[in-house]
């Protein structure tokens, strides 16, 4: 039921909008480390790019947004020939980065890529600094809470503790969601000014996952100016319905947010009280988790 950081963090560092000095995405005032590029810049390619390598990556990527494809479609996708492709998927089976359906024919994720990303989630150096704020968040609140990093428009749910409700969201952890979505993506999103999130969602129309979904940038732009006045984000039922969380950004000393804590609750048991009440604790632990970090 459930609804940033430096390179080093593997998420995407934002630096608060208002009110602040530019800091850059490495964590240190602008000019003492090199700039990382804003939302929405493509990173510069090597001076020397491997081509098969690019297209291995690539064809890796590809999986991000589905589940399974045939040669065909990974010869489409990467603009390559179908021997190509057959060649790439062959290597990455090889290496257990791919399995083939042998009823379908298609190729899914493998054993290895699963493993590497899990990997990557359970490592994840903000992971340690969160756990027992968020075990704390949960005795407070009595309700499931996550952290959660910004990925390109996405977020990326890093770790959870579960309420101990019968009755409860559940574990979103190694899920990516669309950041406009869900309150954790808005507390980050509305780090960025205006012109940085037009780089970022290129599209007026936005994706949406329920009827309350937010679709339209500029009623998005609006809604995260609130964000920045309240200091936090509430998701009533966008990403899923009958449900509500509410998140806010843990900022580092340099005040760039490195990720975001949300508490999540179904739809039926809480009300605007509840929501004020948890988006306290919810500042608080952010807070505290800022603190912690460099």
């Amino acid at each position: 039921m459930t609804d940033q950081p430096a390179p080093d963090d593997g998420g995407t560092s934002v630096r608060r909008a208002p009110g602040r000095r530019r800091r850059s995405t490495t964590g240190a005032p602008e000019g003492e480390r090199r700039q990382a590029p804003g939302p929405g810049v493509e990173p510069t390619p090597p001076s020397y790019p491997i081509s098969s390598v690019d297209n291995a990556l690539r064809l890796i990527l590809l999986f991000e947004n589905r589940p399974a494809f045939k040669v065909a479609d990974v010869a489409r996708e990467l603009s390559v020939v179908r021997s190509t492709a057959h060649r790439l998927l062959a290597m990455l089976e090889y290496w257990g980065f791919v399995t083939q359906d042998p009823r379908t024919e298609a190729y899914l994720p493998g054993d290895r890529l699963l493993g590497v990303g899990l990997a990557a989630v359970r490592q994840h150096p903000l992971r340690e600094a969160a756990r027992p704020i968020l075990e704390d968040l949960v005795r407070e609140v009595d309700e499931t809470a996550h952290l959660a990093v910004l990925r390109g428009d996405r977020v990326l749910f890093l770790d959870v503790v579960e309420s101990q409700r019968t009755i409860r969201a559940g574990s979103r952890v190694g899920d990516t969601l669309p950041a406009h979505l869900t309150s954790s993506g808005k507390a980050l999103l509305a780090e960025f000014d205006d012109e940085e999130l037009l780089r970022l969602l290129p599209n007026q129309v936005l994706e949406g996952m329920t009827t309350r979904s937010i679709r339209d940038r500029d009623r998005l732009l609006g809604e995260l100016r609130q964000v920045r006045r309240l200091g936090y984000a509430v998701n009533r039922g966008e990403s899923e319905d009958d449900l509500v969380t509410v998140a806010a950004a843990a900022r580092d000393r340099w005040g760039t947010a490195r990720g975001s804590l949300v508490v999540a609750a179904p739809a039926a048991r809480v009300g605007h009280d509840w929501e004020r009440a948890t988006a306290g604790a919810v500042r608080s632990a952010a807070d505290r988790l800022g603190s912690l970090l460099d």
